[in-house]
């Protein structure tokens, strides 16, 4: 089954942690110092915020899968939507090893699709890689820089 994913980037992590907590009437799944998350059932989304980004606001947009064969469905669409793919394998982003497929609709807002493998507890590999790009997450540079 698949998850909506949606990341924002904020400037004051512990008051948009309490605003999603009540808006969501859930307390975030993860919590880390710079890193929220929320998967919830209800709507069925994986709404992530974190103060990672320069600019506040939209982040990203993605869908979460469940396995390798889902995360080959979704790389096909997006293939077919003839807009440039990227292949992430075993990446570590938001405090995740993940599988994954970037690429930005037409809007240039980037999408992933991912399949998450484990939790790790660092946000991802290549801080420096992150604040140059100005990007929350972990995009191919390539595609952050149209965000």
């Amino acid at each position: 089954m698949k998850r909506l994913h949606i990341h924002v980037s904020v400037d004051d992590l512990p008051s948009s942690i309490r605003f999603y907590s009540v808006m969501f009437a859930a307390e975030p799944t993860v919590s880390k110092i710079d890193y929220a998350k929320w998967m919830l059932d209800d709507p069925r989304v994986n709404f992530a915020i974190s103060q990672r980004g320069a600019k506040i606001g939209l982040d990203h947009l993605g869908i979460q899968v469940e396995s390798g064969d889902e995360l080959e469905e979704i790389n096909q669409r997006l293939a077919a939507a003839a807009m440039p793919v990227t292949e992430q394998k075993g990446t570590a982003c938001c405090y995740a090893e993940s599988d994954k497929y970037w690429t930005v609709d037409p809007q240039g807002i980037p999408w992933e699709a991912f399949h998450s493998l484990a939790t790790i507890p660092v946000f991802g590999k290549g801080a420096a890689n992150l604040i140059k790009n100005k990007t929350a997450c972990c995009p191919p540079s390539s595609h952050s820089e149209k965000s």
